[in-house]
């Protein structure tokens, strides 16, 4: 989740600033897995990458932006694998 709205808000700063949009790279320090999660995990690494959908943002000021100004486009997955809630 974090990865996707920071992809978001990088292209949203880009298109204020007139800039060309550049590459993302994010930094996980502190990743960590739960032993239930392990199968579902194996069953995700197993799968291959589909093509990135592509993130249309409505030209319109920074703070004028609203949940409708966001299209994602040609947005392809695989089924969802069910994880249960760490506790």
């Amino acid at each position: 989740f974090n990865v996707a709205c920071y992809g978001a808000l990088t292209q949203m700063i880009a298109q204020e600033t007139d800039l060309e949009l550049g590459v993302f790279s994010h930094y996980i320090n502190d990743a960590h897995i739960y032993v239930n999660h392990i199968k579902g995990l194996e069953e995700q690494m197993q799968r291959e990458p589909l093509p990135l959908p592509i993130l249309e943002i409505s030209r319109k000021p920074f703070w004028d932006l609203q949940f409708e100004d966001f299209k994602l486009n040609q947005y392809n997955y695989h089924p969802a694998i069910k994880f249960d809630v760490a506790v």
